[in-house]
């Protein structure tokens, strides 16, 4: 009772203070109040008119909704609790929430036991289904502003300390937070491929590290490098992902193409100081000097003659260029049957000075005369064309040392008379002179033919 009289007495000293046309109404209200304002409404005790328009019951959500503009936006945009849940989305505010109650009462009257939170912008799956209220929704703080994203709720329990930012459901999920999903880091600078699919986060990221890795290869397998650091950091230009000892290097876009015997050398056979500051030479001689048999008299010319396919095999030099060119059986002698010195350089060119002289020199040095290269024993001497005697009859079947009898080659010339030959013949004793061929012919010698 003396809690009704001393608000009575408020509330007529609050009226005098009015302006005469509100009084009544004011008092009125004042009067019929049915009991304090919850404790984040009493500010509002003395202002009726905040929360109620006279004798109109209807207007008092609109009253509400002026106040607590974010539920109205909820209601426009058919958010969270009130936008979505049919009830609270239609009916007047004082259906849920009453108020008058006192000031410690709760007008919110959630049942957390039957809440739907698939109601809210935040649903609960997984293991977020088990997590107390209280887990999220601390106290003094307005449901709608509790976290709704991994990093604002786990950010203590953070392994990575931030270095990963804050969008933790990109490896992680709601079912074990422990339990990664594959992270996908095609996406990154450094895709993995390859080999790399299959090697632990740690082994790269240690320490936790994520960010300002460095990418190339040697920052990885320094440590592994077998060329000690002489071919650079660029690794991929030889070796790719898949299989490290794999060597995939195209040589033929540098100034030496590898080709045949020279596919199968090492690289270190080559390259045995650093490959990007000692440049190499790409002459024949520059690694093939020592095995020279030459000793460089040849010049440093090699594949003029020899080729990558094999250094002692398969010549390939071009006679024809020289003063001797080879026709003929020369074609398929070897070269050191003629060039006997390492230097192929003076080589004799005459016949005599390779083949054996039958003649013993008598008939000189010009073997061509008669003999040519496709076989020595194949001569072609014609003997009516080249001399003043044209072998004819028997004569033809005659060998050449019957009649070139002398050991020296300035005495080719023989007299061409019949007597000069066949004095030791003659039957008549010289009784019919010298002129034979008056009665005998060359066909045969005892064929005569009497001539006037």
């Amino acid at each position: 009772m003396r809690w009704r009289l001393a608000a009575v007495i408020a509330v007529i000293i609050g009226v005098v203070a009015l302006p005469a046309g509100l009084r009544a109404q004011t008092l009125l209200e004042k009067l019929v109040m049915p009991g304090p304002l919850v404790e984040n409404h009493a500010k509002l005790e003395s202002e009726c008119g905040k929360c109620h328009e006279a004798f109109t019951r209807k207007a008092q959500s609109g009253l509400c909704l002026d106040c607590h503009k974010e539920i109205a936006v909820d209601r426009r945009q058919h958010e969270r609790l009130h936008g979505r849940e049919q009830a609270a989305l239609t009916q007047e505010c004082r259906q849920c929430h009453t108020d008058h109650k006192g000031r410690g009462t709760d007008i919110v009257q959630l049942d957390k036991e039957t809440f739907n939170h698939d109601m809210t912008n935040y649903r609960l799956v997984d293991s977020h289904k088990s997590v107390p209220c209280a887990g999220c929704h601390v106290a003094k703080v307005k449901f709608r502003n509790a976290p709704s994203t991994c990093f604002e709720c786990h950010k203590a329990l953070d392994p990575h300390r931030g270095r990963l930012g804050e969008r933790c459901d990109n490896c992680h999920t709601a079912v074990k937070w422990r339990a990664t999903k594959e992270f996908d880091h095609t996406k990154t600078r450094f895709p993995l491929v390859g080999a790399h699919k299959s090697v632990a986060c740690a082994t790269c990221h240690s320490g936790q590290q994520y960010k300002d890795l460095q990418t190339s290869c040697g920052s990885c397998h320094r440590l592994q490098d077998v060329h000690a650091g002489r071919f650079g950091d660029k690794c991929e230009t030889c070796h790719d992902q898949e299989k490290w000892k794999t060597v995939r290097f195209n040589h033929d876009k540098t100034r030496f193409p590898l080709r045949n015997g020279h596919a199968k050398v090492k690289c270190e056979s080559c390259h045995t100081g650093d490959l990007y500051r000692d440049k190499l030479a790409t002459s024949c001689v520059a690694c093939h000097r020592k095995q020279d048999p030459h000793q460089g008299k040849l010049g440093e010319r090699c594949e003029t003659c020899h080729s990558d396919a094999g250094w002692r095999k398969k010549l390939s030099f071009d006679h024809e260029i020289t003063r001797f060119p080879l026709i003929g059986l020369h074609r398929s002698v070897p070269c050191e049957e003629c060039h006997r010195t390492p230097t192929y350089k003076n080589t004799p060119m005459a016949c005599e000075s390779c083949h054996k002289d039958f003649h013993q020199g008598r008939l000189g040095g010009r073997c061509a005369t008669c003999h040519n290269p496709n076989g020595w024993r194949l001569w072609r001497f014609d003997h009516g064309r080249q001399t003043r005697f044209p072998l004819v009859g028997v004569h033809q079947t005659i060998t050449c040392e019957a009649c070139h009898k002398a050991k020296s080659p300035t005495d080719l010339k023989l007299p061409m008379d019949c007597f000069s030959c066949h004095r030791s013949s003659d039957v008549h004793n010289g009784t019919f002179g010298q002129t034979c061929e008056r009665c005998h012919v060359a066909t045969g010698w005892r064929n005569v033919q009497i001539r006037n």
